[in-house]
């Protein structure tokens, strides 16, 4: 049998994503294999057009969103599996007709977990995010050359980036100073560079107060204690579809939030957080969470005597996390029955 042509209709397809080559590995709705094909991009595209509408699998990767859409507006039903849980199904070595046969397995699964789909919207929401990041982590190796390279010059300035705004123009127009012409032109220029980053920064979350502004869902989260601007829109913009974590420990969990655990033997054995998922969105999450623990003593409702109690027996960084946890169940709640949150509730 020639494995190029379909001789009977594919039930199942698993596809190995790629920038131009895309390796396709297809069986039928009793197992047996019935396609085995390396497509351009191009022709792939043109291939999934015609064939009869079936189930697709993918490793969530870069451009698997969109390749997501292009196969659903065909009537495909499309499945994205982490790349760590096909992984466990890739026979002997490594190859594109491998992953392509291990995706394909993986997703007929009956206990497989799928990655939620993103919308154009959400993809952008999420886009603002890491160019935001990229600007302030820029920014900051701005502000950390300008202070090492004048560290050389005799000249401190303390940690923090609004000293170094405040007291560059100062170090510049000081003449009493050992730094010569040539040192103060080429300083000026990485401070010019921090300036801009910082009017970067300003424009891109002034874009997203705006999409926080008109979307429903990060206004609910808003009303959570802890939470933000970048923490809301990054959770309506990471999360997709709340329905598809079953309650609010799954979704904690998917962020990473809950202990790692090793145990055997019929002996639970609990560890840190096992840091699984977003780590943006967890940092943002748990940085919420220290300014909650920070302010909790100055209130005396049932939560953040909670908070108190437990920064108390464990301290601030695990009472931090802890927060974070809560902040995640809260968010789930609020997203799936369409509330705001109430402290008296809690």
């Amino acid at each position: 049998m020639k494995h190029n042509n379909v001789k009977r209709a594919v039930a199942v397809m698993g596809i190995d994503l790629a920038k131009q080559s895309f390796q396709l590995h297809g069986v039928d709705a009793n197992g047996i294999v019935v396609l085995k094909k390396k497509l351009t991009r191009k022709k792939l595209r043109e291939f999934i057009a015609k064939i009869p509408p079936c189930i697709i699998g993918i490793e969530a990767c870069g451009g698997s969103h969109y390749w997501r859409r292009v196969f659903e507006t065909h009537g495909h039903i499309v499945r994205m599996v982490a790349p760590q849980f096909v992984k466990p199904f890739v026979k002997s070595n490594k190859n594109d007709e491998v992953d392509a046969e291990a995706i394909c397995e993986a997703i007929q699964r009956p206990s497989m977990r799928f990655v939620p789909a993103k919308s154009v919207a959400q993809q952008d929401i999420q886009s603002l995010h890491r160019i935001r990041s990229q600007a302030v982590a820029r920014r900051t190796a701005q502000a950390n050359q300008i202070r090492g390279l004048l560290l050389e010059y005799g000249i401190t300035i303390p940690k923090g980036i609004s000293c170094v705004r405040k007291q560059i123009p100062g170090i510049l127009e000081d003449a009493t100073n050992e730094l010569t012409p040539i040192f103060r032109e080429l300083l000026n220029e990485p401070y010019r560079e921090m300036v801009h980053l910082d009017e970067r920064v300003q424009q891109l979350e002034e874009k997203l107060a705006m999409i926080c502004k008109s979307n429903e869902d990060c206004q609910r989260l808003l009303t959570i204690p802890g939470v933000g601007l970048l923490s809301a829109t990054a959770m309506v913009a990471a999360i997709g579809d709340i329905r598809v974590f079953k309650n609010g420990r799954e979704l904690a969990a998917w962020l990473g939030l809950v202990p790692r655990q090793h145990s055997t033997g019929g002996k639970p054995t609990l560890l840190g957080i096992s840091k699984r998922g977003d780590t943006y969105l967890r940092t943002l999450l748990i940085h919420g969470g220290r300014t909650v623990v920070r302010v909790a003593a100055k209130y005396q409702d049932k939560r953040n005597q909670w908070i108190n109690q437990l920064e108390q027996r464990r301290g601030k960084n695990i009472s931090a996390v802890a927060v974070a946890n809560k902040n995640a169940r809260i968010a789930w709640a609020l997203l799936t029955n369409k509330t705001t949150f109430q402290s008296q509730t809690v």
